[in-house]
This record gives C-alpha cells, structure tokens and sequence, in this order.
C-alpha cells in the first residue's frame, strides 16, 4: 500500500508541479489571473485522475480485486494529501524565487476588478479591506502554507477521493469469500 501511495501521489504530484509551471510561464506573457486559474485548476483534475487510478491499481492488482469505502478513503486521502504538498512546496519555491510580488499584483488586479463591480460605496470598502487583510496574512509563510494547502485540498483534494471511493469500493462476493 504505502509504495501504491507513494508512486501514485508523487506522480499526481509532478504533473500539478509541472501545470503549475506552465502556468507561471502563461502568468509572465499574460498576467490575468483568470487565465492562471483556469490552467491551475485544470492541472489539478488532470493530476487527480492519478489518485483514482493509483487507488484501481492497489484494488486490483494488490488487494484481490476488492477494497472498502473506507480503505478507498484512506489510500485515497492519503495520495491526494501528498499531490497537495508536493503543490505546496512548488509554490513556495516559485512564490519565494520567482513570484516573490505575487500577492502585490494580486490583490492590485483584485481591487481593479472590485472597482468594475461598481459596488456602493460601503460595500466596495469593506470587500477592499478584506483583500487588503489577506495581503497581510500572506506574508507570513505559514499563512501562505495554509491558503496553498486549502487551494487544492478544498476543491479537488478531498473531493477526489470520496469520488473515487464511490466509484471504485467493492466487496468480496459470497463466490470470492470461499
């Protein structure tokens, strides 16, 4: 099981690294964040086939064919976990050596959108102050750990799983059992 775990999620995890470094290239000649969303999260549905795949292979080929919810969930889990901090890691080298004025653009290109909202007065202040808050927290490297991890946790890396222990859960039948 662990060397399941580990080839799968490092493999998962080099093709999120990889996307995410076509998608710093994209950033650089197109500095739209949309755009880096949408290469970044399309990465990480590409990379998570891979957990899916990885918990197949151990059902099939390792556990006779058959495997629980729950175990599904675990190896699952326990995959999608180290794809994500793989990510994290790639992010906070690329954030610390190449991006090191991300969140300065970011929250820049944030506040312009806000403006084109053309939110009352009120409202626009206090969504601007919001942005502005987590341009503060973002400094600190821990925070900026979190927000990483909860980017392809929240959406996709715990979602997968689930989906995947759905999918792919099988009991013994009476036949397989005696």
């Amino acid at each position: 099981m662990k060397n399941t775990i580990l080839k799968y999620g490092l493999i998962a995890g080099l093709i999120v690294a990889a996307l995410m470094g076509i998608t710093a290239a994209v950033y650089v000649h197109n500095p739209d964040f949309d755009l880096g969303m949408v290469f970044g999260y399309a990465g990480m549905l590409v990379a998570y086939t891979f957990v899916f795949l990885g918990v197949k292979n151990y059902r099939d080929k390792q556990n006779g064919g058959f495997i629980t919810f729950g175990k599904v969930s675990k190896v699952g889990m326990l995959m999608s976990l180290l794809t994500a901090t793989v990510y994290v890691r790639t992010w906070m080298i690329e954030h610390h050596y190449i991006f090191p004025d991300f969140m300065e653009k970011y929250v820049e290109n944030s506040i312009v959108k806000l403006e084109k909202e053309g939110l009352p007065p009120a409202e626009f202040q206090a969504k601007k102050e919001e942005i502005l808050y987590y341009k503060e927290l973002y400094k600190n490297p821990l925070w900026i750990i979190l927000f990483t991890y909860m980017e392809i946790m929240v959406p996709i890396g715990l979602l997968a799983p689930v989906i995947t222990a759905v999918i792919l859960k099988r009991k013994p039948t009476a036949e397989a059992q005696v």
